[in-house]
């Protein structure tokens, strides 16, 4: 199914890039989302009228992003967690004790911004996790976990 995408989206392409896609992700994600639109004649067209609009639209998004990961960049939070004597935890530090650490901080940090690779952090210490506000902003912030 041909799409026409609306914004950028990773792996997948830019505003305004006519995509093949299969249809439930187009039916299900990407139309519902609003992030693209079937490629049709008429909407092809219209969005040819309007592309300037979603192009400053991006750019303002792209900006404020930018705006809110210089003032969250080098920011750390400090997280107490139950651990053994040999500094390993009892359970585990993910993302949404770092984003309420970062509310509690007075700082808004979304969950599904806190991207953590190798998962939950599950031993003491200071830890470099990466967030991402956009997809071409991202920035890292650092969690030390301490034992209570």
């Amino acid at each position: 199914m041909q799409v026409i995408l609306l914004e950028k989206i990773v792996n997948l392409g830019n505003l305004g890039d006519l995509v093949n896609v299969k249809p439930g992700y187009a039916r299900n994600y990407l139309v519902p989302q609003g992030l693209a639109t079937v490629a049709t004649e008429d909407n092809i067209k219209k969005f040819e009228g309007r592309r300037l609009e979603l192009e400053k639209a991006s750019a303002d998004k792209l900006q404020a992003a930018q705006a809110r990961a210089s003032e969250l960049s080098g920011q750390s939070v400090e997280i107490a967690s139950r651990a053994s004597d040999e500094g390993k935890l009892f359970g585990s530090v993910g993302v949404i004790e770092i984003s309420e650490a970062f509310a509690a901080k007075g700082l808004e940090l979304n969950k599904s911004e806190i991207q953590l690779p190798e998962g939950p952090i599950k031993t003491i210490g200071s830890n470099e996790v990466t967030c991402s506000v956009h997809t071409e902003v991202s920035f890292t912030i650092t969690v030390d976990v301490v034992p209570e």
